[in-house]
C-alpha cells in the first residue's frame, strides 16, 4: 500500500475512534473523575506495553524533558476532565463542537508566549469561530436532559478543556525529539498519581458494560489510537494531518444523534459549521479576502 495511502487510512481510523469517546464515557456510567482515572490507568498499561515493544523504556530523559512532560500531563489530565463534565452537561455533540475552538486558543498562546505574529486573516477565522460559539451558546436545548443552566455549564466547560488542551500542546513543542507514545505513558501515569485520592474506592464501577467502556477508553482510544495516529504522522504531509483531524467532530456529532437521539437544532448546526469551518481555515492558511492587485496604467 502506498505510504501517503495508508498514513491516511491509520488517521481516519484514528479519529473515528477519537469520535466515538464521548459514547463509552457515557456507557461507563461513571463520573467525569473517575472515568479519567481509569482511562489514565488502562492507558498506561497499553502504553507500557507499546513503549516496551518499540525499546522506548531504555530511552533516558532529562529531568527537564520530565518536568515539562509532567506538567503538560497535568493539563491534558484537567482537559480529560473537563470535557467528560461537559458530555453530560450539553451533550457530546455541542461539546465536541465548542472543543474545536482549541486551535484559536493555541494561536493566541503563541502570539503571547512565542512571538508569533496574528493577521488579520486569523482574527477574521477567529471572529467566525467565536460567532458559531455564540451561536451555539445561544440556542436552546431541545430535551430536558440540558436545562438551560447545565448547557451554558457545558459550553464553558467545554471552552477550559480546548484551553488545557492549548496548554498541552504548547508545553508538547518543547519536548521535539521525545518519542510520542513515551510522553503520553509519562502523561496518563501523572493522571493515576493526581487522580487516585479523588477517585470513589467504595462504589467501583459494576457489571460488564461499565468495565468494557473504561478498558476500551485506555486501551483503544489511547494506547491503539496514539499507535494509529503517530504512525500517521510520520506518513503524512502536514496539511493532510490537519484536513483529517476534522473527522473527529462529525463523527462524535453523529454518534451522539444515533446512539442517543441528540439531534442539533438547525442554529447549533450553522454554529458547530462554523466553528469546524474556522478551525480548517485557520490550519490550511485559507484567506478570507482575496485581493487581486491592478497595474496602473497611465495615459
Amino acid at each position: 500500500m502506498d505510504r501517503t495511502l495508508r498514513g491516511a487510512a491509520e488517521m481516519t481510523t484514528a479519529m473515528t475512534i477519537l469520535g466515538t469517546i464521548g459514547l463509552f464515557v457515557v456507557l461507563s456510567g461513571q463520573g467525569a473523575i473517575d472515568v479519567v482515572f481509569w482511562r489514565c490507568a488502562f492507558g498506561a498499561l497499553a502504553l507500557l506495553i507499546i513503549c516496551a515493544a518499540q525499546g522506548l523504556l531504555q530511552r533516558r530523559l532529562t529531568v527537564r524533558t520530565l518536568a515539562i512532560a509532567a506538567i503538560g500531563g497535568v493539563a491534558i489530565v484537567v482537559n480529560w476532565a473537563m470535557l467528560f463534565s461537559a458530555y453530560t452537561q450539553s451533550s457530546i455533540g455541542v461539546a465536541t463542537a465548542v472543543y474545536n475552538t482549541q486551535p484559536f486558543i493555541l494561536v493566541g498562546f503563541g502570539v503571547l508566549f512565542l512571538g508569533e505574529r496574528v493577521t488579520a486573516t486569523k482574527v477574521g477565522w477567529l471572529a467566525i469561530a467565536f460567532l458559531g460559539v455564540l451561536l451555539i451558546v445561544l440556542a436552546k436545548p431541545q430535551t430536558a436532559d440540558y436545562s438551560g443552566s447545565h448547557y451554558a455549564l457545558g459550553i464553558a466547560l467545554s471552552l477550559g478543556a480546548a484551553f488545557f488542551w492549548a496548554i498541552a500542546a504548547l508545553l508538547t513543542k518543547k519536548l521535539t525529539g521525545t518519542p510520542p507514545q513515551l510522553i503520553a505513558l509519562i502523561q496518563v501515569c501523572v493522571g493515576i498519581l493526581m487522580l487516585a485520592p479523588f477517585v470513589s474506592w467504595t462504589a467501583l464501577p459494576q457489571g460488564p458494560t461499565a468495565w468494557g467502556a473504561l478498558i476500551t477508553l485506555g486501551a483503544v482510544h489511547t494506547g491503539i489510537m496514539y499507535i494509529l495516529m503517530y504512525g500517521a504522522v510520520q506518513k503524512l504531509p502536514t496539511y493532510l494531518q490537519g484536513a483529517f483531524t476534522f473527522i473527529y467532530p462529525v463523527v462524535a456529532i453523529f454518534v451522539d444523534y444515533a446512539a442517543f437521539g441528540h439531534k442539533l437544532q438547525a442554529v447549533q448546526i450553522a454554529g458547530a459549521a462554523a466553528i469546524i469551518v474556522a478551525a480548517m481555515g485557520m490550519t490550511f492558511g485559507w484567506r478570507l479576502l482575496r485581493f487581486r492587485a491592478q497595474s496602473a496604467t497611465s495615459h
